[in-house]
């Protein structure tokens, strides 16, 4: 059964949302919160490129500026995923394969890192000194820890439900096979391939008996 890509977008990001609000920022962990909503961006990003990725960003931060405690500048942290999200966008597997599992954890560890100092020095331009009392190198060392912890238990979850859905060109070979390479360093989409590989050349085998019949028939 497949999904719509909006409806399973925003359903993520609602669920992402709740949780980080109502469980994660509960915790009173060291430092800062671990930002599920950032995997979850991240994680659709990867899989719908760097436009959708830019649009499903804005929205989850927009929705996040706007829940309740709102302590800052409605539309701060919708600029911070917007960029995050366009940026790990432009990251997408080609084909969507995943030789290893480095460059979604290197972007992981890039973005807990870029969210943070970009957060901070829009929250400087409007005003916004929190960062400098709580101290800044202690943020970006707990949200890269939280982050990393996370990502593994996230990211491949989320990459393998978009894959799901109806606009997605390689949702039907796929499969979990994506989230799989992650987890397992490599498979990709390799069964896929050499399944397609064998109906390609099927087809293309069917194609010249019919097109030597239409030759004995002209003749």
């Amino acid at each position: 059964m497949r999904i719509n890509r909006t409806l399973l977008s925003v359903a993520l990001v609602v669920v992402a949302l709740v949780v980080q609000v109502s469980v994660l920022a509960r915790l009173q962990l060291p430092g800062a919160t671990p930002d599920l909503l950032l995997l979850v961006v991240l994680g659709l990003a990867f899989v719908y490129g760097p436009v959708s990725g830019a649009l499903i960003g804005f929205g989850a931060g927009l929705l996040a500026d706007l829940a309740p405690p709102a302590d800052h500048a409605a539309g701060r942290y919708a600029l911070v995923l917007c960029v995050i999200g366009y940026l790990a966008g432009m990251a997408r597997p080609e084909k969507g394969q995943l030789k290893s599992a480095f460059t979604p954890m290197a972007f992981v560890f890039a973005a807990a890192i870029g969210s943070t100092l970009l957060y901070a020095g829009v929250g400087a331009l409007v005003g916004d000194t929190a960062a400098r009392h709580v101290g800044l190198g202690s943020l970006l060392f707990t949200a890269v820890v939280y982050d990393l912890l996370l990502a593994p238990f996230t990211v491949p979850l989320i990459m393998a439900l978009a894959r799901r859905t109806e606009n997605d060109p390689v949702a039907d070979n796929s499969g979990g096979d994506v989230a799989a390479g992650w987890m397992a360093s490599g498979t990709g989409l390799r069964i896929g391939d050499q399944r397609g590989g064998m109906r390609l050349r099927a087809a293309r085998s069917r194609a010249a008996r019919a097109g030597r019949i239409k030759g004995v028939k002209r003749l």
